[in-house]
């Protein structure tokens, strides 16, 4: 089996090295890049220029901190507005449809034409979608809403009805033995019991939708890469750079809250923390499932 695993790794290297030298077709053009790029970084993007962080002179700021009058606090907090905006809808259109698109809770007839959908919406990058929902909402952030809100539900429904294929077969079971409907086993069961990976599929899709802000922008969707685009055009690099900087800032605190998040339903070493399953199914099933240490230890002496 290693020895499969080790030649079919060594045939996706070579493919991997003969594509990447096909492609880079004339190495000579490549001399000098290097010192191009570090002259481009030393006069023109650095050091950052953080009056980005300072009050706009037009219109006047009458605000308690000056700061929230600035480009970056105004991008940014649009960017984070529209990300908050599509990921709950998008949320809230890809679970049943995640639900339609899971074999174990379907049939074949119904998920793979929805599967086939949920590619489809992905299939496009957000940016284009943002260009198509411009046409129609004209330049602004609802064109970023939607745009943001058709690609997460084409990519967050893949992750959760993985998820949901992906659970145990004994809940189901359970459940079917109990004469639930499908749909009430989808609600019940499926759900609850992939529920802390929703969760993180769902911080992961607002973060990704922050981050990616800054390129729905650039085609005038609204949100701080707007005012990326804007400074682009005026060969501003500097206050570019600085923008880039509270992105990247912005990123780190929405990850480290949603580790926060996610810490407070897995279980840590020996510290059992609160699942999902068992707020949301029912006693019977959540009791067979994550039965307690004291339950544990019974069966033992018990079998014993």
């Amino acid at each position: 089996m290693n020895k499969r695993l080790a030649a079919w790794g060594a045939i996706l290297l070579g493919l991997a090295a003969y594509f990447f030298v096909d492609m880079a077709g004339d190495w000579g053009r490549l001399s000098g890049g290097w010192g191009n790029l570090q002259r481009f970084f030393a006069e023109s993007l650095w050091p950052p220029n953080w009056s980005v962080l300072e009050a706009q002179s037009y219109p006047v700021c009458d605000a308690t901190f000056e700061f929230t009058c600035s480009v970056a606090w105004i991008g940014m907090w649009e960017t984070i507005k529209i990300a908050f905006v599509a990921t709950v809808i998008g949320f809230l259109v890809a679970l049943p449809l995640s639900v339609l698109a899971a074999s174990n809770l379907s049939p074949i007839e119904v998920a793979l034409p929805v599967r086939i959908l949920l590619a489809g919406m992905r299939s496009l990058p957000s940016i284009i979608w943002a260009v198509l929902f411009m046409i129609i909402f004209d330049i602004g952030a609802l064109a970023g809403i939607f745009a943001m809100s058709f690609y997460t539900v084409g990519y967050l429904g893949k992750l959760q009805f993985e998820s949901m294929e992906g659970i145990k077969n004994a809940p189901l079971e359970a459940a079917k033995a109990m004469g639930m409907s499908r749909s009430e086993t989808a609600w019940l069961v499926a759900i609850p019991e992939s529920a802390n990976n929703l969760v993180s599929h769902v911080l992961f899709m607002f973060e990704y939708n922050v981050r990616h802000g800054t390129v729905i922008g650039l085609v005038g969707a609204g949100g701080i890469g707007l005012y990326i685009n804007t400074y682009l055009k005026l060969a501003q690099y500097d206050k570019v750079v600085a923008l880039l900087l509270v992105v990247f800032v912005v990123v780190v605190l929405i990850d480290a809250l949603s580790m926060i998040v996610r810490s407070a339903v897995t279980e840590e070493g020996d510290v059992e923390r609160p699942s999902w399953s068992s707020l949301f199914l029912p006693a019977s099933i959540s009791s067979a499932m994550h039965p307690t240490p004291m339950r544990k230890d019974a069966d033992v002496h018990e079998s014993e």
